[in-house]
């Protein structure tokens, strides 16, 4: 999975808890998920839909009733649930309001190394400058970036990067920063 495939991914909310929980042995119905993920019916029913989507999940065939049919990963779904179940089982990444936004993960995605504005920027082609502004103080608010100012550039420009939990997510999407 590339990093792109990442950022559509991510853009539901509940799609990594979705697969996270799938991951962990979770029934695939709606019922033990809902009580699983703490998701709502309406943005479960999204998340579910946009995975299918993606191909990452199918209805198991011949279990369920074909009003509540049940889902099972596909085989590049259990990649990603692999990749999912690591980023929400970091210690810290309790923040669960920042990590279901759609920029964060991408975001920390990118950010192995210290890197500047334009330069997350330009490797997440389709974000804009407010969403990654937006994103990037979100997540200095709880820790998980750090911006500082590079005095040693001319003009001197804000460098981020990932800590604490940011960083422990930063590691567990690694895969996807080596393929992006």
């Amino acid at each position: 999975m590339d990093i792109t495939a990442f950022v559509n991914l991510t853009s539901r909310a509940w799609a990594l808890p979705i697969l996270a929980k799938l991951f962990e042995g979770v029934p695939g119905r709606q019922a033990p998920m809902l009580v699983a993920t703490g998701a709502r019916r309406t943005a479960f029913g999204q998340s579910m839909a946009h995975l299918i989507d993606l191909g990452l999940i199918e209805r198991n065939p011949g279990h369920g009733h074909p009003l509540r049919p049940e889902f099972r990963l596909t085989p590049q779904g259990r990649d990603a649930a692999k990749i999912a179940h690591g980023i929400l089982g970091v210690p810290g990444a309790g923040a669960q309001d920042v990590l279901r936004r759609a920029w964060t993960v991408p975001i920390l995605a990118v950010l192995g190394r210290p890197q500047q504005f334009s330069q997350i920027k330009r490797r997440l082609t389709t974000i804009s400058d407010r969403a990654l502004s937006q994103s990037l103080q979100g997540m200095e608010e709880v820790a998980w970036v750090q911006r500082r100012v590079d005095a040693d550039l001319r003009p001197p420009r804000p460098l981020y990067h990932a800590v604490n939990a940011g960083a422990a997510i930063q590691t567990a999407t690694r895969d996807l920063v080596l393929a992006g």
